[in-house]
Order: structure tokens, then C-alpha cells, then sequence
């Protein structure tokens, strides 16, 4: 278990380091590295349906195209983001990344009632420190801009920005979820060996793929 944590927490740095430098580099090195990522992601999903419908090829040709479409639109959800604003993509991406970390800890050290069948490792407690941990970053972004909300920041936009780190998380879930489900349908427990402590890139990168989609979607309704 020990020794399990260790690569994921290894991992996790150079995966840190990769995502930060194509961030701050300029928008071709991020456009890079997201189809890079989502041809990995196809290639996983796609070696999952094949063992779910190895005779049903019309559903597993459907269901791939869909997820094709979908990546097509992450992609430029994500560019459009980067385009628009570094630090609100950075910000959004923080929301994933604190809301996957607090599922996983809080999940893994108070455990409790399965929060569903599709996952047997996923908890209520977990969820509800998904949530919890989702608001860090907006306690970051105030401290670090030294933002006092008394005087320079509106009640009411602390209120939508709780609203948007909340609605991402849960969709983040629901993307991490979605995946778990066709993993289980497969019988398998990772999408892939990519990366050792995390399994393959679609297992790293599930939440984050369905949380900037719906943070672009978003932001196109209500801003």
C-alpha cells in the first residue's frame, strides 16, 4: 500500500511538472499536450469497449464515435479557456485536481457507505470531500490576491464562483463515475498501465476532461 502511494505520489509530481510547463509555454505546447492526452484516452476507452462488445461491433463503433466527439469538444473547450483567461483555466483546473484529492484522502481514510455499485471504492464521504475540498482554490486565490470580500470582492460573486467549484466537482464525479462504469463492464480495474499509481491517462484525466467541458458550458450561459 505503501509502496502504491509512493509511484502515485511520484507521478503525480511529474505530472504536475509536464502540465505547468505546457501551461505557461504558450497556447501551441497546451494544444499539444491535450490531443496528445486525448489520443491516449481514446486508445484506453476504445481497448474497453472492445472487451464489453467484442461481438456488438455497431454499439462499440457508436459509443467510440460519441467519446470521439466529445474529446474533439474537451479539446477546444480547453484552448478556448487558455485563450480566454491562463489564470481561470488554471483556477479550473485546480477545482479538479483539489476536488480529486480530497474523493480520494477523504474517501480512503473515513470510508463508510458505498456512494454506488458502479464503483465499490467510491463513498459518500468521499463525495461530500469532493465537494469540500473543490473550494480550496477559491480560499488560495483570495489569500494569494490578499482579496478582502468586505470591500473588494461582492458577496454575490463569492456565491457564483461557490456555485461554479461545486458544479464542476459534481460533474467531475460524474465523469470519474461514467468511466468507472464502462471499467466495470470490461472487468477491468484501470483503462490502462500508463502511469504507474494512476493506472492509464484516462484514469487521470476523467474528471478534468468532463470538468472543463462543463466550466466552458458554464461560462457561455452565465457569464
Amino acid at each position: 500500500m505503501r509502496k502504491e502511494l509512493q509511484k502515485r505520489i511520484f507521478t503525480s509530481l511529474i505530472l504536475t511538472f509536464v502540465l505547468l510547463f505546457c501551461l505557461f509555454l504558450n497556447k501551441f505546447s497546451w494544444l499539444i499536450l491535450l490531443i496528445i492526452a486525448s489520443i491516449i484516452s481514446f486508445i484506453e476507452f476504445n481497448n474497453l469497449l472492445k472487451k464489453i462488445w467484442k461481438n456488438n461491433k455497431l454499439s462499440k463503433y457508436l459509443i467510440s464515435l460519441i467519446f470521439f466527439v466529445y474529446l474533439l469538444f474537451f479539446i477546444y473547450s480547453a484552448s478556448q479557456i487558455y485563450q480566454k483567461s491562463l489564470t481561470g483555466l488554471i483556477f479550473i483546473l485546480m477545482i479538479c485536481i483539489f476536488s480529486d484529492i480530497g474523493g480520494y484522502t477523504v474517501g480512503k481514510t473515513i470510508g463508510g457507505k458505498k456512494l454506488t455499485k458502479i464503483s465499490p471504492n467510491k463513498t459518500i464521504s468521499g463525495a461530500i470531500g469532493s465537494f469540500v475540498f473543490s473550494l480550496v482554490p477559491l480560499v488560495i486565490y483570495l489569500l494569494i490576491y490578499k482579496i478582502t470580500i468586505n470591500n473588494d470582492f461582492k458577496i454575490s460573486n463569492i456565491v457564483l464562483i461557490v456555485f461554479l467549484s461545486l458544479s464542476i466537482s459534481f460533474i467531475c464525479q460524474l465523469g470519474d463515475l461514467l468511466i468507472s462504469y464502462f471499467k466495470r463492464k470490461a472487468k477491468v480495474k484501470d483503462t490502462g498501465s500508463l502511469l504507474p499509481g494512476h493506472g492509464g491517462m484516462l484514469d487521470r484525466i476523467d474528471g478534468i476532461m468532463f470538468g472543463i467541458t462543463a466550466a466552458f458550458i458554464i461560462n457561455f450561459l452565465f457569464f
